[in-house]
């Protein structure tokens, strides 16, 4: 485990499975120190991906008063399971143990269907070349190198 220091705050990341999320977990930590703590989390209790826990007082001691310390944060990296791990049926079954999907949005008639693919951030956008189609003419707005499109802030 890594450490990270912030003032007399510790940071911690700590990789959990799927199960360990949705079902509880505990594990053992050696602080630095040496000693040997546990670290539970009860069944039923929900680990978002990237959501944070507090343990209070096994920070770093304060400056001049020893016995205060600060709080140890755990980041939490859920680890998702691969493509493929489980069959149909069983993810079917699966599927009637979780909780129920948010209600479907009714589909027009005129609607088109498009295929959802992976993509790798680290390959960069193979569509560079089709954000000219908005910018091609030098008669809208900005010329060839106008705004473009942009996401709303909210």
């Amino acid at each position: 485990q890594e450490f990270r220091r912030d003032g007399n705050d510790l940071h911690l990341c700590h990789r959990i499975g799927l199960v360990e999320a949705l079902c509880g977990f505990q594990f053992m930590l050696t602080h630095l120190d040496g000693r040997h703590l546990v670290i539970k989390y009860p069944p039923g209790k929900v680990i978002e991906p990237g959501s944070t826990r507090v343990i209070r007082g096994e920070g770093m001691p304060q400056y001049r008063n020893p016995f205060e310390k600060g709080d140890l944060y755990i980041k939490f990296d859920v680890q998702f399971p691969e493509n493929g791990w489980i069959s149909t049926e069983k993810l079917m079954e699966l599927e009637d143990l979780l909780p129920s999907r948010t209600e479907v949005t009714v589909i027009s008639a005129d609607a088109e269907e498009v295929d959802l693919q992976d993509f790798d951030i680290s390959q960069g956008s193979s569509g560079g070349h089709r954000r000219e189609a908005y910018n091609d003419s030098s008669d809208e707005e900005g010329g060839p190198h106008g705004p473009g499109v942009q996401c709303a802030h909210q």
